[in-house]
Parts: structure tokens; sequence; C-alpha cells
């Protein structure tokens, strides 16, 4: 990768930090901790009746501390996993089995596969991802086999910003996905080597 693609990669970083909080920036310059998403993340979570268990995704560690200090004030028991974690099981199982435990914060990284959270009803994804199947592997953690309710899955975005153009993303590559499945096989098989690199 150029070093001028890795600096705009950079900025898109950044640009999708600042929509979750200020907070994540930087160590060296403290721009508070306030965070929309976080307001409304917790508003949802204590609408809720006690009984529904959510999950909550995102991206970024640091925002799932946020999240986690905000969790802690407001005195509502959570189960916690990143790449960091060491006792996964046992994180797995408070939220499967404990009552009280009715969130669990997860990196997407960490935990986007190979977990089996059947006691989810919500889940909410607190930043999109460039790539909707790695948004709908962490969905699927909650739909799996022994799963009694419906779930709904919350996107948190904020309008206006490169979370929306995210989106946007996300739907040309579904649109280009349906298109090329719904192909005929005998234009599929016109298009040349070039043709089929044109849409990647």
């Amino acid at each position: 990768m150029s070093s001028s693609n890795l600096h705009i990669l950079q900025g898109l970083t950044k640009l999708r930090q600042i929509c979750n909080s200020l907070a994540l920036l930087s160590d060296q310059e403290f721009y508070g901790n306030d965070s929309a998403k976080i307001i409304e993340l917790l508003t949802q979570i204590n609408n809720l009746k006690n009984q529904h268990k959510i999950l909550v995704f995102s991206q970024f560690v640091e925002m799932l501390e946020l999240v986690k200090t905000e969790l802690d004030k407001s005195n509502i028991p959570y189960a916690y996993l990143t790449g960091k974690t060491k006792d996964r099981e046992e994180q797995v199982r408070l939220f499967q089995e404990e009552d009280e435990v009715r969130v669990f914060l997860i990196s997407l990284k960490a935990g986007g596969t190979g977990l089996n959270l059947t006691q989810a009803e919500y889940v909410f994804l607190i930043d999109p991802w460039w790539n909707p199947a790695v948004e709908n592997q962490a969905i699927d953690r909650a739909h799996r086999i022994g799963q009694k309710n419906k779930v709904i899955a919350v996107r948190l975005i904020i309008p206006n910003t490169i979370e929306e153009k995210i989106l946007n993303l996300q739907q040309k590559k579904k649109k280009l996905a349906e298109d090329l499945v719904s192909i005929d096989q005998n234009v599929f098989k016109s298009l040349s080597k070039d043709d089929l690199l044109d849409l990647v």
C-alpha cells in the first residue's frame, strides 16, 4: 500500500472515530468523552425491558471502553469481549446464563465469528464497517439454532457523515452482488477479464 493510500485510510479512520466520540482521536489531547451514540445506546438499553438481552458491537475497543464506563455509572451489568479477553468462554457463559447480565460488549473482530449467543434479542452496531458481510456475521451471533425470539438489529449512524457514505457503499456492493447472481449465464460468459476486474 502506498504512503498516500495509507494517509487516506488513516484520515477515513479518524472521521469514523469522530462519529463515535472525540475521545477516540488522541491520547495526547483530551476532547471530552461526549458521544451522541453512547447517549442513544444507553437510552435504548434502559427502554428495553429487563428480560431483553443485548449485543453491542464496535470496531473500536476504545469506544467499547467508553460504553463500559457509562454502564458502570448506571449499574448495568455486562459481559465484555475483545481480542485481549482471557476468559472468553466465561464472558459468553455470563451473558447466556446470568439473567442480570443483559448487555454483551464485543469488538467486531474478536466476536464476529465463532460465538453462539442465542439469548440476544437485540444487536446494536455502533459503527458501520466497509464490508456488510462482517456486520452480518456479527448479527448472526444471535441467529443460531436455539434462538426462540425475533432478533432486531440496530445500526447507530450519524447523518451527513462518512458513516452514511459507508452505508451507500454497502448498498452498492449488495446491489452489484444481486445483479451478478441474476445475470443470465450467457451474458456472464461473455464478460471479459477486464469487465470482471472493473466490477471489483
